[in-house]
């Protein structure tokens, strides 16, 4: 971030103030607004922040006009058919991609923290059977900070550098146990000679009785939805984590507020919503009916899974996502699958409808990643589950980032006033 030597000019009144202009290494200037109030005694108003800039970051980038993901520069694509999540989840935290003896050691770390505290089985039990694993994950992660003592002091470097690799590890357990204790089926605890993305899948689907094989497909199908939901810039979730960790509150407290957020669905629920409206439409003979009724603005149905907030182009993780989704589709043969045919059509239409084509309305990765779970076997209320497995990453290397800025300061946001204002107080038997 460079102070460009321009200056933005606003003129209230009388009164004319000049705003310093910054320049990022990618994407649009910003005014820099920190001395506004200070200096024309005004606030700045956008719900929802669409025009504001929270904080600097060098961690993820978006260009949306060009559907372009950058993690510390690397494309996407490049790192989706190259790599694998720990590689991607060393190059979040550190900032380059790991040398083969780095790496060696970062996936040990990981690999050999995957496993809880023994205690943490019985704050499982204290949840009802049919509880959402999400709920049950926005507990267990914030009451991690009960369990290690050695691991909450924001201030320490060391432990800062624990927390991280603690949560990385320990959330794919945590996810497995939430789904576990839901369906009524004892723990599966983790492997160390397994690989994170395989390791999940056993946690979830193996149980005492008989041996799991992992299906190298179905693994690499799952590392790549972890890989490609790792981070997303200053998304809600991780808006959540860094107004959380202003505060100074511990790592396990803000990781569980990015937690809550996400099982928002408009954000991490958004493949559930998807898969769930493919199987609304039901069959594919229905399709014309719901374009009709998506192109009907007085009409409140939406298409899920098409279009994004930010990418203006086609959503870059959705181009990875598709080769994974025919991939573990053929391997489990089920291309007739009538929610499948309808998805492909669907696909199809939004490619060359012309009125999909002009509001750039593309297939999104939530449109693929529900697919796939379901094919593998998940069930809707685990899709979020895993987005948070994914996420956690990115959360974690979005606080550590928020903690070593200097810049750094408590999130307090200004609002725009629209109630009453000062009027007395009436005594009860005058109303």
């Amino acid at each position: 971030m460079a102070d460009t030597g321009k200056t933005a000019k606003l003129t209230l009144d009388d009164k004319t103030v000049e705003l310093p202009v910054l320049s990022p290494t990618a994407g649009p200037d910003v005014i820099d607004i920190r001395k506004l109030y200070a200096q024309a005694g005004v606030f700045t108003y956008d719900p929802g922040y669409t025009s504001t800039a929270s904080c600097a970051s060098s961690i993820t980038y978006i260009d949306g006009d060009k559907g372009e993901l950058l993690h510390r520069g690397y494309p996407i694509d490049q790192l989706a058919e190259k790599s694998h999540f720990l590689e991607v989840c060393y190059l979040l935290l550190y900032g380059e991609l790991p040398t083969a003896e780095e790496l060696e050691d970062f996936e040990s770390r990981v690999t050999h923290h995957t496993m809880i505290h023994e205690q943490m089985h019985n704050f499982f039990r204290g949840f009802r059977r049919d509880a959402h694993p999400m709920a049950t994950m926005v507990g267990v992660v914030g009451a991690m900070s009960a369990f290690y003592h050695d691991s909450t002091d924001i201030n320490d470097p060391w432990q800062r550098e624990v927390a991280s690799i603690r949560l990385i590890a320990k959330m794919p357990t945590i996810a497995a146990m939430a789904y576990k204790y839901s369906i009524g089926q004892p723990d599966i605890y983790p492997r160390n000679d397994l690989d994170y993305s395989s390791n999940f899948l056993r946690m979830c689907f193996a149980v005492p009785a008989e041996e799991y094989e992992v299906n190298p497909i179905l693994s690499r199908a799952m590392d790549r939805i972890l890989m490609l939901h790792a981070d997303h810039e200053q998304n809600a979730s991780t808006s959540t984590v860094r107004l959380a960790s202003s505060s100074g509150a511990n790592p396990f407290a803000c990781i569980a507020a990015g937690i809550a957020c996400l099982w928002g669905p408009a954000h991490g629920g958004a493949n559930q919503a998807c898969l769930e409206m493919l199987r609304e439409i039901g069959t594919v003979d229905r399709i014309p009916e719901y374009i009709k009724r998506a192109k009907d603005k007085s009409d409140p149905f939406r298409l899920m899974g098409f279009g994004h907030r930010v990418y203006k182009n086609f959503d870059p993780r959705a181009k990875v996502m598709k080769q994974s989704a025919d991939e573990v589709l053929e391997l489990l043969g089920i291309e007739n699958n009538e929610t499948l045919k309808v998805a492909k059509e669907l696909e199809r239409i939004a490619l060359e409808d012309e009125y999909f084509i002009e509001k750039k309305l593309y297939p999104n990765v939530d449109f693929y990643s529900g697919i796939i779970l379901d094919a593998m076997g998940f069930p809707t209320s685990m899709f979020t589950p895993i987005f948070a497995v994914a996420r956690t990453v990115g959360w974690v290397s979005q606080w550590k980032e928020m903690i070593a800025d200097p810049e750094m300061k408590i999130g307090r946001p200004r609002q725009l006033y629209t109630g009453y204002t000062r009027r007395d107080y009436v005594d009860v038997e005058n109303r």
